[in-house]
């Protein structure tokens, strides 16, 4: 008893399966198409293996790589899927191999198994034709004809070049641009540069020392300030007229300084008066009496005035004699 109900119970699930894979088998249909089935020799056409399925199924098309029958080659392969519009469970699934032939003749396509989980789909067998290009033999046989001869104008040419000439155009108008703006921009007048002679350095001393008496400085109790101006206007003068430094410096290098300089002892000894009292007012706080503030004063005058640098005139050249250089 168990075992009838057991075989009962198979008989129904394979007569399940069955009416499920034929129900399903239905809903797939493969065919083979090509675009044209006859070409000439050289040209190409399509052949496409187009599968009708439920969108979710996967087929396996035939791996064709290089050839059909031997004469007809694969020049490409493309897949490509298109959904139905009406029914998006459906797509139709295409494999396009794209065929050409240099041989003239009848070939055969053959049928190709598709392979899916329904089962083996084959698609439908198809027939190319390769023409070959038909040669009237009737006619004479000519010569290749020569190439034509084309004008080329200077139009023609300007079309062509026509870049180079507006660059060309483009440097010429710089070019004439910047000759036209260096001849009119306005001239720049160079600025006249006065040249002063140089001042001597005893008459700059003694226009100084004219100016410090004119202050009247001692008159007025700026005895310390008298005598530095007085001591300063003398080491300037000095500095100048015999190269030595003076500033910073103390009275006894100064003298030091001055110990191998052509100058007259009387000199000295008034150079000496004058900066000697200066340096004692400055620093010791000494306070000359009138009579020795003014013999500063000259004593100062007549260091620069007998000591100034004597500068010689050129002598005129003898009349009919000739001047050597």
């Amino acid at each position: 008893m168990k075992k009838r109900c057991f075989y009962n119970f198979l008989v129904l699930i394979l007569l399940s399966a069955a009416t499920s894979f034929k129900t399903h088998a239905q809903n797939m249909t493969v065919e083979a198409k090509l675009d044209q089935t006859t070409i000439r020799i050289g040209d190409q056409t399509n052949l496409r293996l187009v599968v009708h399925q439920p969108a979710k199924e996967k087929v396996n098309f035939p791996k064709l790589v290089d050839s059909i029958s031997g004469k007809v080659q694969i020049v490409a392969i493309k897949l490509d899927t298109v959904f139905d519009k009406n029914d998006h469970n459906q797509a139709t699934v295409t494999q396009t191999y794209t065929l050409t032939s240099f041989d003239q003749g009848s070939y055969t396509i053959p049928s190709y198994a598709i392979g899916s989980a329904a089962g083996v789909l084959k698609t439908n067998e198809l027939t190319l034709m390769v023409q070959t290009v038909q040669v009237d033999t009737t006619k004479a046989i000519y010569d290749i004809k020569q190439p034509l001869a084309v004008s080329y104008t200077f139009f023609d040419w300007l079309k062509d070049h026509w870049v180079w000439v507006v660059l060309g155009l483009a440097v010429v108008a710089g070019i004439v641009y910047l000759v036209w703006y260096l001849r009119k921009r306005p001239k720049v007048e160079k600025p006249v540069v006065e040249i002063k002679p140089d001042v001597p350095a005893h008459a700059i001393a003694i226009n100084k020392l004219q100016q410090l008496r004119d202050k009247k400085l001692w008159q007025q109790g700026a005895i310390k300030e008298y005598h530095s101006e007085l001591s300063d206007i003398l080491r300037e003068y000095l500095e100048k007229r015999y190269v030595i430094k003076t500033h910073e410096r103390t009275t006894d290098e100064i003298f030091a300084a001055l110990k191998y300089m052509d100058i007259a002892n009387d000199y000295r000894t008034k150079l000496t008066q004058v900066l000697i009292l200066a340096d004692l007012v400055k620093f010791a706080k000494e306070k000359p009496l009138p009579v020795d503030n003014e013999l500063s004063m000259e004593n100062a005058l007549t260091f620069v005035l007998k000591t100034q640098q004597v500068t010689q005139a050129p002598q005129p050249a003898a009349e009919g004699g000739s001047q050597r250089v």
